[in-house]
């Protein structure tokens, strides 16, 4: 068993921040977590961490860097894109003892297969593996980031290429929401039916902005998702996206309006046909549909794109 880790004496997160000269930079929509009380309650949503590996994406300071180290990981790797915080983050890793190490690099481009054993690695079927993901993430950059990681649990690739790899992530409140919204929600969006039908999804609570520096004008919300063994629409991520993100496109119209951009202008009998095949109701608005709908239409859609060469490619803009 791995025992907790206790780092020896450092400078407080304030001290490491003056001594560097550190600061959040509002372009980058950067806010910091300084209070390890609210850092430790913040790991604690990732279930136990003793002996496990974990990937941190943008550590910054590395506040969360040390409740994750002090839960007693195995193995650590921080991903940082911004260089300023190496020196604060090699200090911390000279203190752990060789369980954590520093990747200065954005995290589209880590290989995860070079920092990890394979020997974690699970059947997809299987519990999942001893590897999370675990980020507080800048606000402007978090729902594409999720976008991407949600194809990569599709496809098994990157972190999910080793099992169903957990993530434990922060968002804005909103889209903490939006990815756990349920039918007739008006919070239901593209993020609702991406997230759900590839992962369990817990919005496990918030944080206030003001416990952040800087200060946000929005309070933080604190998700967990978990990848399903077998995803609820168990089609091709692209052909799903391009199905809910048409959807959602005219969220306040009818979901009609939504199908139709699915198709070359002048194809009403195909359009007909979804709703036919679907027995759904045109006039229902997306956020009331349920993801039975949703993997409905994708089937139709699927089905129309098999029988007519290249519309699959087909995009209305």
């Amino acid at each position: 068993m791995t025992a907790v880790m206790r780092l020896p004496p450092l400078p407080t997160l304030r001290e490491i921040i003056r001594l560097y000269g550190l600061r959040a930079e509002k372009h980058l929509s950067q806010n910091f977590l300084m209070d390890l009380k609210l850092t430790n309650k913040f790991v604690k949503q990732a279930g136990k961490l003793e002996g496990h590996h974990v990937c941190e994406v943008g550590p910054g300071p590395g506040a969360i860097t040390r409740s994750i180290l002090q839960a007693g990981v195995q193995n650590l790797v921080v991903v940082e894109k911004d260089k300023r915080f190496k020196e604060s983050l090699q200090m911390l890793a000279e203190a752990s003892n060789g369980t954590l190490s520093v990747v200065l690099d954005d995290i589209l481009r880590f290989q995860f297969e070079n920092h990890f054993p394979k020997e974690i690695s699970r059947e997809w079927q299987d519990d999942c593996p001893n590897l999370h993901l675990i980020g507080n993430l800048p606000f402007n950059v978090s729902t594409p980031l999720i976008m991407q990681w949600l194809e990569a649990v599709s496809n098994r690739t990157g972190p999910f290429s080793f099992g169903r790899t957990r993530m434990l992530l922060t968002f804005q409140k909103e889209v903490a929401e939006r990815l756990v919204a349920p039918a007739n929600d008006v919070q239901r969006s593209r993020p609702s039916i991406m997230a759900q039908y590839l992962c369990s999804v817990k919005h496990c609570y918030d944080i206030p902005g003001a416990a952040c520096v800087p200060k946000p004008k929005v309070d933080i919300g604190v998700v967990h998702l978990v990848p399903l063994k077998q995803p609820l629409i168990n089609l091709p991520f692209k052909l799903v996206d391009k199905v809910v993100r048409s959807v959602f496109h005219f969220r306040q119209k009818y979901c009609r309006r939504g199908v139709e951009i699915l198709f070359p202008a002048g194809r009403d009998d195909l359009v007909a046909e979804m709703f036919q095949v679907t027995v759904i109701d045109p006039t229902t608005k997306p956020y009331n549909l349920t993801m039975d709908d949703f993997k409905s239409l994708c089937w139709a859609y699927h089905d129309i794109c098999e029988r007519i060469p290249g519309l699959i490619d087909y995009d209305y803009r």
